[in-house]
């Protein structure tokens, strides 16, 4: 685990207000597999020397040159699919088709992120193989239920981004593979760009439709589309 916590780190960007790098395309996968105890996502963790270390991600990376080779300049979706084919592999050892891709959501970080990503995010149904990682971008392994993921969190055990823990978090209203794979086919990919706001407790991560996204305020009455990211627990807020 990174010596200083996301959440702090987000804290101090925020309080510096200074511009973050230019973004580059990324693209990650949300390998999910079916036991007798329910439904179960693969965890990586990352080599706490490189970008997000330490922390536990699905497998993902940028998209690179070879990704969008063939394509119209324009298709960044179907750049990311093969991104998030390829990165499966390269991470996890696992081969997945593009055709069991479903877009669930993309994510754009904070402006004031050092290292900024605009990440699609796909769901898709591991395959019956065995994870092998590379002991260098990955450290670790773990398949876990949607609920160990977010208890494990808040007991500090384990570190996540906010966009994990909100996928985590719905997935969790989804009890089998089938069940959430058709959900995110079912729907159109969720954006989200990522605001945050400074509080007494901790920073606190605003989407559209929260009031206080606008202005970056999180006092704002209204509308609540928030996590709160207090070291003791993370609490994710929707009245939509």
């Amino acid at each position: 685990m990174s010596e200083t916590r996301h959440e702090e780190k987000l804290e101090k960007w925020a309080r510096k207000g200074k511009p973050g790098s230019e973004p580059v395309a990324a693209a990650t996968v949300i390998l999910l597999r079916d036991t007798d105890t329910g439904l179960e996502t693969l965890m990586l963790r990352r080599n706490s020397k490189i970008a997000f270390g330490g922390m536990w991600v699905f497998p993902g990376g940028r998209v690179d040159d070879e990704d969008r080779a063939g394509m119209a300049a324009d298709d960044d979706l179907g750049a990311a699919r093969c991104a998030a084919v390829r990165e499966a592999q390269e991470e996890s050892g696992l081969d997945i088709s593009d055709a069991n891709l479903a877009p669930l959501s993309h994510w754009t970080p904070p402006a004031i992120t050092p290292r900024r990503f605009l990440t699609w995010f796909f769901v898709a149904p591991a395959p019956a193989t065995q994870v092998v990682i590379d002991d260098g971008e990955i450290k670790d392994h773990a398949w876990m239920s949607i609920r160990e993921a977010l208890d494990r969190r808040d007991r500090t055990e384990i570190e996540l981004a906010p966009p994990t823990f909100v996928t985590l978090q719905w997935l969790a209203n989804h009890g089998s593979v089938s069940e959430a794979t058709a959900a995110a086919n079912a729907r159109e990919p969720e954006f989200f760009e990522t605001r945050i706001a400074v509080s007494d407790t901790g920073p606190i991560a605003l989407w559209q439709g929260d009031a206080g996204y606008d202005n970056s305020d999180a006092t704002a009455p209204g509308a609540r589309h928030r996590l709160s990211m207090r070291k003791s627990a993370w609490s994710y807020e929707r009245d939509f």
